[in-house]
C-alpha cells in the first residue's frame, strides 16, 4: 500500500499549517498546532539573540502533532520571515541522517560488515595503527581519529587527497577505548559507502533516501532558485573555522575563505571543499521532511529499513565509555546529552552545528526537531544553545502528556 500524502490547511492567525508528511502505518490526521508554551518560549530566545529564527516540529506514531515557525530564517542581506517550508543546513545530522541510513543499508544488505575492518574496504587505513578500526568504530566515534583537520589546507585544494590525509592522521585514542566525536570518521564512511556501491554520495544518497521517500526539498547544494526560501548562516564568510586555522599554514590565502553571506551552500569548510557533500555536513532539508527522514529510524514508521536494523539505533554500542554510542547518534544515556530529563535513556538524537537537533524516543515513537540558524547575524562567539534544546523537550513532552491526559 502506497503512504498516505495528508495537507494540512495553513493560517499564521489561528495556528494550522500547510504540513504534508508520508508514513507507511498512519491512519488519522488531526490538525497540527502551535504550543504556546513552546512558541512563546522559543520567542524570547530570539529576543534573547541565540538565534534569529526557529522551526520545530514534533510526531508521535507517525502523526505530526506540533508545529511552528518564528522570527527571521534571512536578516542579511535582506529579511525573510521563517516560514514552515523554509529550509536550513542541517549541518552534522548529515552523519545519521544520511550517512547512518546509507551504512545501516549497506549492513542490512550484507555489502558492509558492522566489525569489518576499515581497510578492508578503504585500502589507505592498511597501515598498522589503522588496521583495527572497524566500521562499527567509525559509527560510535570510537576510532580514535581527531574530531576535526581543515582538509581543505592539508590538501592543498586537491579533493582526491582527503582519504590519505584522513588515514595519515595520528590516533587519539586506541580503537575502542573513548568516545572521539569525529568529523573525519563520517568524511570517512561517506567515502566507504561511494567505495562500495560505486556511486558519488550525493547521488547515493538521492537513489537510496530521496527518491524512494518522495522528497522534494531534501538535497545536497541548494538550486540557486530556491535561494530565497533557504535560511541563511554566517554573514561574512566561515569567520568561526578561519579562527581555528589562522596559525596553520596557507590560511591566510584569502581564496580559501568566503567573505560573503553564506546562503543556501553549505556552512562547514570541509564539506564545501568536498563539493557540497560528504558524510559529516551538506545536507539541507525543511522540518517536514527532516521529519519524514527521522521517521525511518523506527520500526512502526521505517520504510527503508527492516524491524531489526532499526534496534540497532537504540542499543549502546559503547558500554562504560564516556558517552553512550549506538548506530550513528548519540543515546540520552549520555550525560549532560541534549535530550533533556523528560526523554528515556534509549532516546537517541544528533545535533547540527548550525543550530538543528533531531531526538527520537522510541518507546513512545515521538520525533522531536528543532531547526534554527544560530549562525546567522551575530558576531562570534555563537551561542550555546543545549540549554534550549532541553527545554524544547520537556515542553514538547509536557504538552503530549497533557493532551493524552486532557
Amino acid at each position: 500500500m502506497p503512504p498516505r500524502t495528508v495537507t494540512f490547511f495553513e493560517s499564521a492567525h489561528v495556528g494550522f499549517y500547510l504540513f504534508s508528511l508520508r508514513f507507511e502505518t498512519v491512519t488519522d490526521f488531526s490538525h497540527i498546532v502551535r504550543v504556546p508554551a513552546i512558541s512563546a518560549y522559543i520567542e524570547e530566545r530570539i529576543e534573547a539573540g541565540d538565534f534569529p529564527s526557529a522551526v520545530y516540529a514534533v510526531a508521535e506514531r507517525g502523526e505530526v502533532r506540533y508545529a511552528d515557525a518564528l522570527g527571521d530564517a534571512v536578516r542579511e542581506p535582506e529579511v525573510r520571515p521563517a516560514t514552515l517550508g523554509t529550509v536550513y543546513d542541517l549541518a552534522s545530522l548529515t552523519k545519521p541522517l544520511v550517512t547512518g541510513m546509507l551504512l545501516a543499508q549497506l549492513v542490512e544488505r550484507g555489502a558492509v560488515g558492522l566489525d569489518a575492518a576499515v581497510s578492508e574496504y578503504l585500502p589507505a587505513f592498511g597501515a598498522e595503527d589503522k588496521r583495527a578500526i572497524t566500521v562499527r568504530h567509525l559509527l560510535t566515534h570510537t576510532s580514535g581519529l581527531p574530531a576535526w583537520q581543515p582538509l581543505y589546507l592539508s590538501a592543498g585544494g586537491d579533493r582526491e587527497r582527503v582519504l590519505e590525509i584522513i588515514a595519515a592522521q595520528p590516533l587519539e585514542q586506541a580503537p575502542g577505548g573513548r568516545v572521539i566525536y569525529s568529523d573525519l570518521g563520517f568524511i570517512t564512511l561517506g567515502l566507504l559507502a561511494e567505495k562500495v556501491t560505486n556511486t558519488r554520495f550525493a547521488e547515493l544518497a538521492r537513489r537510496e533516501i530521496f527518491e524512494p521517500l518522495g522528497l522534494t526539498r531534501t538535497f545536497f547544494n541548494p538550486e540557486k532558485t530556491i535561494q530565497t526560501e533557504v535560511a541563511a548562516c554566517e554573514s561574512g564568510g566561515n569567520a568561526y573555522e578561519r579562527g581555528m586555522c589562522e596559525a596553520r599554514p596557507g590560511a591566510g590565502d584569502s581564496k580559501l575563505w568566503r567573505e560573503r553571506t553564506i546562503w543556501g551552500e553549505v556552512h562547514d569548510g570541509n564539506a564545501y571543499f568536498l563539493g557540497g557533500a560528504a558524510g559529516h555536513a551538506g545536507l539541507f532539508s525543511d522540518a517536514r521532511e527532516t521529519l519524514t527522514l527521522a521517521s525511518q529510524f523506527l520500526p512502526g514508521t521505517a520504510r527503508l529499513l527492516d524491524p531489526e536494523t532499526c534496534r540497532l539505533f537504540r542499543q549502546n554500542m559503547t558500554e562504560g565509555l564516556n558517552e553512550a554510542r549506538s548506530f550513528a547518534w548519540q543515546l540520552a544515556a549520555t550525560p549532560e546529552s541534549t535530550a533533556g530529563p523528560r526523554l528515556p535513556p534509549e532516546a537517541f538524537g544528533h545535533l547540527g552545528f548550525t543550530g538543528t537537533s533531531c531526538w527520537i524516543d522510541p518507546t513512545t515513537e515521538r520525533v522531536f526537531i528543532l531547526l534554527t540558524n544560530r549562525t546567522h547575524a551575530r558576531p562570534l562567539p555563537f551561542v550555546n544553545i543545549n540549554g534550549v534544546r532541553r527545554r524544547f523537550h520537556t515542553l514538547a513532552v509536557e504538552a503530549l502528556e497533557s493532551h493524552d491526559n486532557g
